[in-house]
């Protein structure tokens, strides 16, 4: 079917004053002379008092939102929504859902809504979940009952290569929400896209949902490219999921709010013990693996934080300006601190020994856990000190943080990136990812997101709000400050700095407010 030529990494169109679309491919890209339906929810009873059912097919979302009245418009992202023709009929579509890597609140609330989007709003009602059976557990009984444990099941890429699914249906997603994990099962790597596309078309399978981080996005974007040289008509839809909020263009990742929300709780215990005894120190591992997101925000959000160390900010141990030094004298002023500590913060720190550790099978390196480290650290160099005694509690509440069900403000935004990928597929739309930009829905090429990690940009006035609150040192040696200052910014040094930083991260919020 259709053509097996390949089309271009990017599809970009530009437009006046430096107006640049960063599009998303779709079927008629190579597939010709298909036909189009009348989108179903003209006909919805949801839908019967909406007053534009449809998004323009010109409607597009600005990456930057923040410019000057001289500047060029610059890039901007297909807006998500329904379209008014669709390139499926509701029971020709055979759908598929897929969760990998690790846990994040709000998974099971992103399977409920695709399966509830395509039944409810398109009528469909061949939807299957991606999983593969490892124990006495069978698919029927997880598909007649969520009682079954998840350690019967695991999930991810690797289940394409079984002939186990699950036929998930509104009755069987119902309540799994008010639950956290994923009720697919997940797994790391197991990546064969041969394979995996050898079962997409055995199958008969048209859509292909895939829930993941950056890692797992880039297996989708390459299912996508096998998809499209074998001129199949399948629709590749990502979803993508990082607690650590490291990806990038968009807003937030989901069950980032439920996260940050969680994390108090651990802070707000930590500084319970803190307060309690003389000289008590509360030590918090947070996530973060390469970006201190959910550190920056709890942090700012608790108010009871003395200190906060993320893997972008370097700091050091011992001399003048370094941590210790900070703590002695917090500690004096205070008699008691609560230190806030991403995972990925202070590996350099480590010896070297300690770091060869390898990777896990998404990629990622594995990490010494830093919160320990730093716990024995801290109090063999107070128990040196004469002066002080300290009285130490560590908490590392992040696998508590990720197997809990999301929040009401992470519900919402599941639901709407659900409905969004949905509205997409149909729309004859594939290849993309869904995300918020701005505050927008928008449909994101893969390499857009799989390009680089978002990472906390301590130039940015966001790290400038945390210093201020908790009133801490940057820990910056001398050398790197005086090299900092040499740098000179434009006169729109917020707005611009990822030009003259020599990258692109972005704070969470898109903006420098």
């Amino acid at each position: 079917m259709g053509s097996s030529e390949n089309a271009p990494t990017a599809k970009v169109s530009n437009g006046d004053a430096g107006y640049v679309l960063e599009d998303v491919p779709h079927f008629i890209d190579y597939i010709h002379d298909l036909p189009t339906y009348p989108n179903p929810l003209q006909t919805n009873p949801a839908y019967s008092v909406v007053k534009q059912y449809f998004v323009h097919e010109d409607d597009t979302v600005a990456q930057k939102i923040v410019t000057h009245k001289n500047s060029p418009r610059g890039t901007h992202f297909r807006r998500a929504g329904p379209r008014q023709k669709v390139y499926f009929e509701s029971d020709e579509v055979h759908a598929c859902i897929v969760t990998c890597g690790g846990l994040c609140p709000g998974l099971n609330t992103v399977i409920r809504e695709i399966v509830c989007g395509l039944n409810y709003m398109y009528g469909v009602t061949k939807i299957l979940g991606i999983d593969v059976v490892v124990a006495n557990s069978s698919s029927q009984l997880l598909a007649s009952s969520y009682q079954a444990s998840y350690s019967c099941t695991y999930g991810g890429y690797r289940g394409f290569y079984s002939r186990n699914t699950i036929a998930l249906t509104p009755k069987v997603v119902n309540d799994i929400h008010k639950r956290g994990g994923t009720i697919l099962g997940t797994s790391r790597g197991g990546h064969d896209t041969s394979k995996i596309v050898d079962s997409i078309q055995d199958r008969g399978i048209n859509q292909v949902y895939i829930i993941g981080g950056d890692g797992t996005q880039k297996g989708a974007s390459v299912i996508f490219e096998e998809v499209r040289r074998r001129g199949l008509k399948v629709a590749v839809a990502g979803i993508p999921k990082t607690i650590d909020n490291d990806i990038p263009v968009i807003d937030k990742s989901f069950g980032f709010d439920t996260a940050v929300e969680e994390a108090q709780r651990a802070i707000n215990a930590a500084h319970v013990e803190a307060e309690s005894f003389e000289n008590g120190v509360g030590l918090v591992k947070l996530m973060g693996r390469y970006s201190g997101f959910i550190a920056l925000y709890a942090t700012l959000a608790s108010r009871d934080v003395d200190c906060c160390l993320i893997p972008e900010s370097p700091f050091y141990l011992e001399g003048k300006g370094g941590l210790f030094e900070y703590m002695e004298r917090r500690l004096k002023e205070n008699g008691h601190m609560v230190i806030v500590l991403a995972e990925g913060a202070g590996q350099e720190l480590l010896s070297e020994s300690l770091l060869s550790m390898g990777q896990d099978a998404s990629g990622n390196k594995l990490l010494q856990d830093v919160g320990l480290w730093m716990s024995h650290r801290i109090k063999d160099y107070f128990a040196k000190q004469d002066k002080i005694a300290i009285n130490l509690k560590y908490i590392d509440p992040t696998y508590m943080i990720r197997a809990i069900p999301s929040n009401a403000s992470d519900n919402v935004y599941c639901t709407l990136l659900a409905q969004s990928a949905v509205h997409g597929a149909m729309a004859g739309y594939t290849g993309f990812t869904v995300g918020l930009v701005n505050g927008r829905h928008t449909y994101i090429p893969f390499n857009r997101i799989t390009e680089r990690q978002n990472k906390v940009v301590i130039t940015d006035r966001m790290w400038a709000r945390l210093l201020s609150s908790t009133n801490q040192p940057s820990f910056l040696p001398p050398k790197d400050v005086a090299e900092a200052r040499k740098e000179k910014g434009p006169a729109t040094w917020l707005l611009d700095r990822s030009i003259s930083m020599g990258n692109n991260h972005k704070p969470v919020d898109g903006n420098a407010n």
